[in-house]
């Protein structure tokens, strides 16, 4: 079985992009990808980036992180002697963010395990989503990101950004990027 890859990198201002034969052969020594990290968030994308990965991650015989980011309670401006937040919302929060993040990727890794591909779940919760998404996949040593992007060009892109790119711009790891 054979598939083509398209793989993004960023080196200083240039982007590389290389298209990679992938074969079900590989060498018995080392695979060319051994541990995906995966980013995802609950919507369609998400699924196609879970699909995909887990596809390659089965021909490449890698093992999978799958990550989510859930979102801190806002920052609340006005007086700064108020109170933002009581600590029963705060932890109220906390668990929410949890369950949202172990539903995830629990339903993530139901999937892998069923294709026979090692999984992990890993969540954060912050407002730096791009950041975490790079240092995640520095610390646990990953060697290529799987996300799934919209492709918003023009003032979509402008106003919306793009997670993907600034995932790009500030990481040294390959990056799978599926439209």
């Amino acid at each position: 079985r054979r598939g083509c890859l398209t793989i993004a990198r960023r080196s200083g201002s240039i982007e590389h992009h290389f298209s990679i034969l992938i074969s079900s052969v590989h060498c018995r020594e080392q695979t060319m990808y051994e541990h995906l990290l995966v980013p995802i968030d609950g919507g369609d994308l998400s699924d196609k980036a879970i699909e995909h990965s887990i596809g390659l991650a089965k021909m490449l015989g890698a093992r999978i992180t799958g990550f989510t980011v859930e979102w801190p309670l806002p920052l609340l401006m006005g007086d700064p002697g108020a109170v933002a937040f009581t600590a029963e919302t705060v932890n109220e929060h906390q668990k929410q963010s949890e369950e949202h993040a172990r539903k995830l990727l629990k339903a993530f890794g139901e999937k892998a395990m069923d294709a026979g591909v090692p999984f992990d779940g890993q969540f954060m919760i912050t407002d730096q989503v791009a950041h975490a998404v790079v240092d995640m996949a520095k610390r646990l040593e990953c060697d290529l990101i799987v996300m799934a992007t919209h492709g918003r060009h023009g003032l979509d892109a402008l106003l919306n950004g793009s997670l993907t790119k600034s995932v790009l711009s500030h990481s040294e790891i390959p990056l799978l990027v599926i439209h």
